[in-house]
């Protein structure tokens, strides 16, 4: 888990882990398919695409990482997390409303009642494997990764999530503050905005929302319109320019600069890499 006090880009790589999680000091995004599976402790609780997500323990979550996210409190002991790059979830030619579903933001979570009694021996055995040399053994561990992800999709139907239930002041502000960004980031927003929909103070909802989510307003808006276009490169035909504004950025020339900087590619290079 990530500890800079900064959002991070983290390199997109098939790979695979577990231990305690560490909370992050601040949001942060990466292109792969994020699997996590709670092995043991308590729950885990994460700020993503606006909402408090609450994995417990045996419970099973899958989405895309693109999405701003953050783990802001935990009481799990030992998590196993597998990260996918986005060219081979794609690649898995999942049916197009599961596709859509994860790109666009909405989590997959399993809890441990309805989780897969199999599931600590297949993470340990996927880490294992991923880790050797052995080009069939990283071979049948995708494909077994890729069909507890379509068994998965099959049992999330409803609400997706388990939504935190405590009363934490400065989460709530925060969260109702994320929650608008995340409906509303394809739309001029602006500071004011934001702290209407916590109804704070415009000065106070900068304060309160950089010491939860360790990061301002205008970066997390940021987060979420990269998202947005690469979701949309990657799923669409539409043409550079239309993607600028259908994912909210002033100009095209803001766009190309902002997805330059943030990816290290430009918006046609990040879209023929993945074969489209």
């Amino acid at each position: 888990m990530d500890s800079q006090d900064a959002l991070v880009d983290e390199p997109s790589y098939l790979r695979s882990w577990s231990g305690e999680p560490i909370l992050m000091t601040a949001a942060h995004r990466h292109d792969d398919l994020e699997i996590n599976f709670v092995a043991g402790g308590g729950s885990m609780l994460y700020l993503y695409g606006g909402e408090l997500l609450e994995v417990e323990a045996g419970g099973l979550a899958v989405f895309w990482a693109a999405i701003p996210h953050q783990l802001v409190a935990s009481r799990a002991a030992r998590v196993h997390w597998l990260h996918v790059p986005l060219d081979h979830f794609l690649a898995w030619g999942l049916p197009q409303p599961l596709l859509a579903r994860v790109l666009s933001g909405v989590p997959m979570i399993t809890p441990a009642a309805r989780a897969d009694a199999s599931d600590p021996a297949k993470f340990t055995q996927w880490a294992v494997d991923l880790a050797a040399g052995d080009e069939e053994l990283h071979r049948i561990a995708m494909l077994e990764v890729q069909a507890r992800v379509r068994r998965l999709a099959l049992a999330a139907v409803g609400d997706p999530a388990h939504r935190y239930a405590g009363d934490d002041p400065a989460l709530r502000q925060a969260v109702s503050m994320a929650r608008y960004i995340a409906r509303h980031f394809r739309e001029p927003v602006t500071v004011s905005d934001v702290a209407a929909a916590a109804n704070v103070h415009p000065t106070y909802a900068m304060t309160q929302f950089r010491k939860v989510v360790r990061t301002t307003i205008g970066e997390y808006v940021k987060l979420y319109r990269l998202a947005e276009a690469r979701r949309l490169l990657v799923t669409t035909d539409l043409p550079a320019s239309q993607v600028a504004v259908a994912a909210g950025f002033g100009s095209v020339s803001r766009f190309y600069r902002v997805f330059t900087d943030a990816c290290g590619t430009t918006p046609a290079r990040f879209r023929r890499g993945r074969g489209l």
